[in-house]
């Protein structure tokens, strides 16, 4: 998990820094305990949920499940990588990092020159849009699409003259390096002389910028007739679309604070939306969102609204991004406009607050977007055509896990098309039931391991076996003993996924280490959803003096989990074999039931 910097200086790093002292730097603390508490950083809420322990080095925010030690504060919070995240606590720690600069000091110094020259160049578009007669026609356009003077400057907006040699003579005069100019992509060379001209002309200029705010790119508008439309520079080393999203840097502060991010197509977009005071929102660098962007957004927010034009082009873009962000795991929804607006001109022409209120406020489920999604260019009255779209929509529907969720849409259909309630629940419950049995069994048909209850962080009550494997990963995470006895008796036989990777990197790490330390163990989590499980874990309030028969009780709810759940399973089956009418099969099955449950009371008294 370290990459490149050595395991004592993480540690180093580590033990330098204070959680609570680092923390009250983002948000107020006020002592409660043996703890501190006061509102999340990361999300937002009125109540304070969030908790820092002091002694442990960990924090836990008990309303959106937020959790970890130091390095992931920052990962959180400013949306680091762990290695981002070691580095801004080694230079405010004054710890010196020789080994990770002696191996980027070769790259470091390559791209310096890069960056400075797109620096420079920004400030060059925009002087000339602001203060000089060549920008005057751009500054004029601007003004009439309604933007400001704060906006323009905020978003350092400028104009390319139209020129073959304007920057390249610019930046040659203050020293530039003509291969580095070139390589960066600001300018281009002829193929035939090598003579350097402006890859940029006659253009308003939109600055790109990294995570980080520094100017990597641009992306040239025309004025005029002309195409292409827009014009970027070219991918490179220090440049790649697929990474970046436009003035993500001035959003992501109001992002994180509300948990949610908006998405549109184009920069104007974004500019419109921050001038109605709207400034969690950020545009993709083309149609097509990367699953690298899309992962950016998940680490930094739960719910990703898109907001794209209402033509077949946006509707298109909006139902392939919405699937990319639901695979990253985000929350999605879409905010359809009125037919001819972009977002640019409905605030523009319409105004802010009907921008809010009509569009971004009424926005859809991904399922609800669906539905209007498969019903454009088909004729409902015609038979054939309507059996096709309720068929696509019954089968979306069926992957919905939530039953509430398919309830309400199977509503939907029956009342738009007068359809039996009845008959399209038997039919959602039979495509239901063949997903779930193609999950168990497999492609090939063979029976793979058993169903695992995965990890929920929403706050609801928890099944025994859960609550019984919760208990014990939060005693083995202070006794190291008690790690041992769970080795012996559990193993590696959690029920839920996450608890089964924790106990294994719990059990790996007693191994090398005699006591427990739950901030080093956490730095060792390979990710960062481990990490927020077992700060939780952490912060319990457990009773450590447990008798021994209480934790064998937790232990043999762990164990006799998987019997019990074949029994369930069995007993539904007894049940279709009598409602089918065939008591010789429901009999059978009646003593393999009383066999198993006799099995797992003798199994119980044993451990007793």
């Amino acid at each position: 998990m370290s990459g490149r910097i050595p395991e004592e200086k993480i540690e180093q790093i580590r033990k330098s820094i204070d959680i609570v002292d680092l923390i009250s730097e983002y948000v107020q603390l006020k002592k409660q305990g043996k703890n501190f508490s006061g509102l999340c950083p990361i999300h937002s809420e009125k109540t304070p949920s969030f908790s820092v322990s002091p002694d442990k080095q960990l924090y836990h925010c008990f309303g959106c499940g937020a959790g970890g030690n130091v390095f992931s504060f920052l990962m959180e919070l400013e949306g680091l990588e762990f290695i981002e995240s070691v580095r801004k606590l080694a230079a405010r720690s004054g710890i010196n990092l020789p080994e990770v600069e002696k191996k980027t000091s070769s790259q470091a110094q390559k791209f310096e020159p890069w960056i400075k020259a797109h620096e420079l160049t920004a400030k060059l578009y925009h002087h000339v849009l602001t203060q000089t007669e060549q920008g005057k026609e751009a500054y004029r356009y601007l003004q009439e699409r309604g933007f400001s003077d704060e906006a323009i400057v905020r978003f350092q907006l400028g104009f390319a003259p139209d020129s073959w040699e304007f920057l390249s003579s610019f930046l040659q005069k203050r020293g530039f390096n003509h291969r580095d100019i070139v390589d960066c992509g600001l300018v281009a060379e002829r193929s035939f002389d090598g003579k350097l001209f402006d890859r940029f002309r006659g253009r308003l200029m939109f600055p790109l910028w990294d995570k980080d705010g520094r100017v990597v790119g641009f992306s040239g508008r025309v004025l005029g007739d002309g195409e292409p439309k827009y014009l970027n520079s070219p991918e490179s080393a220090l440049f790649n679309k697929q990474e970046l999203l436009y003035a993500f840097h001035y959003a992501r502060p109001k992002m994180r604070k509300k948990n949610e991010a908006v998405l549109f197509e184009g920069f104007a977009d974004v500019i419109s939306a921050y001038e109605a005071g709207i400034e969690y929102t950020i545009a993709a660098m083309g149609t097509a969102l990367s699953e690298r962007q899309a992962k950016i957004l998940r680490r930094n927010v739960d719910r990703v609204t898109l907001c794209y034009d209402s033509d077949d082009a946006g509707m298109n873009a909006a139902y392939k991004n919405a699937q990319t962000l639901t695979s990253a795991g985000l929350n999605v929804e879409i905010a359809l406009l009125p037919e001819g607006y972009d977002p640019d001109d409905f605030i523009q022409q319409v105004g802010a607050d009907r921008f809010k209120n009509d569009v971004l406020d009424t926005s859809f489920t991904f399922m609800a977007f669906k539905m209007r999604y498969y019903r454009r260019g088909k004729n409902l009255q015609h038979e054939t055509e309507r059996m096709e779209y309720l068929n696509q929509v019954l089968d979306e529907i069926s992957h919905l896990p939530r039953a509430v969720e398919r309830d309400h849409y199977i509503r939907q259909l029956a009342d738009e098309f007068s359809l039996s309630l009845d008959a399209l629940k038997q039919e959602l419950t039979q495509r239901y039931k063949a997903r779930l049995k193609q999950r168990q069994h497999g492609e090939s048909g063979t029976e793979v391991k058993r169903p695992r209850t995965f990890y929920a962080s929403e706050k609801r009550l928890l099944p025994a076996f859960q609550n019984a494997e919760r208990y014990l990963l939060a005693l083995m995470l202070r006794d190291r003993t008690m790690a041992e006895k769970v080795q012996r008796e559990i193993g590696a036989n959690f029920n839920v996924d996450e608890h089964q990777a924790i106990a294994a990197h719990l059990y790996s790490f007693y191994a090398d280490h005699s006591q427990p330390d739950l901030d080093k163990f956490i730095t060792h989590l390979p990710d960062q959803r481990l990490q927020k499980i077992t700060a939780e874990l952490a912060m319990m309030t457990i009773d450590e003096d447990l008798s021994e028969q209480a934790l064998n009780d937790y232990i043999q709810r762990v164990l006799s989990y998987p019997k019990q759940l074949e029994i369930d399973k069995l007993q539904q089956v007894q049940k279709e074999a009598e409602e089918a009418n065939d008591p010789l099969r429901a009999a059978q099955i009646a003593q393999d039931i009383a066999k198993m449950k006799k099995e797992l009371q003798k199994q119980v008294e044993n451990e007793s």
